[in-house]
């Protein structure tokens, strides 16, 4: 079943090639245009079992904007702040109407991501990962995800593991399909307020992977579990 899933995910993410390419040029353009070179940001995630491949994104965020969180005074260089100056005036609509996102479909047709799965992470930051944070590794990454239609960037990064574990723990074809109908539902809603999440930034300056259950009870993990499973 997840082979022929995987293969009708690739087959579909060509069709969705061939169909959008006048909104990607358009895009593409749009970017070259307003915020000179540079239309497509690549860098390296950690995919199905921790192995690094370059997710693809349309840019939103000016050029060295990892670098320039440090001028800038940002602790945690991945994230945002509220009013980022980092990010241009495209990447804003692009932002918010998640249209960034589109370049992925080529990774989606090149086998290395889903249309659903636990969004891929930075490989600094899965170099901290807990023994149990890495069991989100344990499926390919996705364009949208079960921690995406649960509050996407508005909630903390250890209820997304919690969420993460949950999905690959009770992945079905009808959950998916759930999770793709859930995401353009979402798409008008528009993107969420900035929430900063300080366990990377711990994790950072600490170098250490923090205790197995990240220092939640198991009686509030179990509860967010169940929670989840009423919402599927």
């Amino acid at each position: 079943m997840k082979l022929l899933w995987g293969f009708s995910n690739q087959l579909a993410a060509a069709v969705a090639l061939i169909l959008l390419s006048p909104v990607i040029l358009g895009i593409a353009l749009w970017i070259r245009i307003a915020d000179g070179p540079g239309v497509l940001f690549a860098q390296d995630r950690a995919g199905l079992r921790g192995r690094p491949f370059r997710m693809l994104k349309f840019r939103s965020m000016v050029h060295d904007s990892v670098a320039m969180s440090a001028e800038l005074g940002i602790d945690d260089p991945f994230g945002l702040v509220e009013n980022d100056p980092r990010i241009t005036r495209c990447g804003r609509f692009l932002r918010r109407t998640s249209l960034d996102e589109l370049p992925q479909l080529l990774n989606v047709l090149a086998g290395r991501m889903l249309l659903v799965g636990p969004r891929p992470d930075v490989l600094p930051q899965v170099a901290n990962y807990s023994p149990l944070d890495a069991r989100r590794l344990e499926v390919k990454p996705g364009i949208t995800g079960w921690a995406q239609v649960n509050g996407r960037d508005d909630i903390d990064w250890p209820q997304r593991f919690i969420l993460d574990r949950w999905y690959v723990d009770n992945w079905s074809l009808a959950l998916d399909l759930r999770i793709i109908w859930r995401t353009f539902a979402d798409l008008r809603r528009g993107e969420p307020p900035v929430h900063v999440d300080t366990l990377n930034i711990d994790r950072a300056r600490t170098g250490d992977a923090p205790p197995v259950r990240l220092g939640i009870p198991a009686p509030r993990e179990a509860e967010q579990a169940q929670d989840a499973r009423r919402a599927a």
